[in-house]
């Protein structure tokens, strides 16, 4: 027979497990957030590591490099939404399409939440 101490720990643990493994899965799939301003407004854009190697380098700079001379990038617009469990996540909403001559400049972004992984 186990413990009512033991049963609590073990609860505890299994919270504590449950409550990291999103993050750690988010980890796995690392996307780096970067925004992207416009002259009609601000486009939180995600990146994969994959993807930012194929543009030539892991910084804002590399993605308004590849921009300016591709003249379009096709990538994943981020917005936070709800999870699961109510906590808010940088999630992938839609697929879109960057024009080199809309764009002014792109900057890193940084999040307080947990970046969920585009395909």
């Amino acid at each position: 027979m186990i413990s009512r101490r033991s049963f609590a720990t073990l609860i505890a643990m299994t919270s504590l497990a449950s409550a990291t493994a999103p993050a750690a899965w988010a980890q796995a799939g690392k996307t780096t957030l970067f925004k992207v301003v416009t002259a009609k407004d601000d486009i939180v854009i995600g990146l994969s590591d994959a993807e930012l190697q194929a543009l030539g380098g892991t910084d804002a700079g590399a993605v308004a490099k590849a921009l300016a001379q591709k003249g379009s990038l096709t990538v994943w617009q981020y917005n936070v939404k709800r999870g699961p469990n109510n906590e808010p996540q940088q999630a992938p909403s839609a697929k879109i399409g960057l024009l080199a001559n809309t764009s002014l400049r792109v900057e890193p972004y940084t999040t307080p939440y947990v970046i969920l992984p585009h395909e």
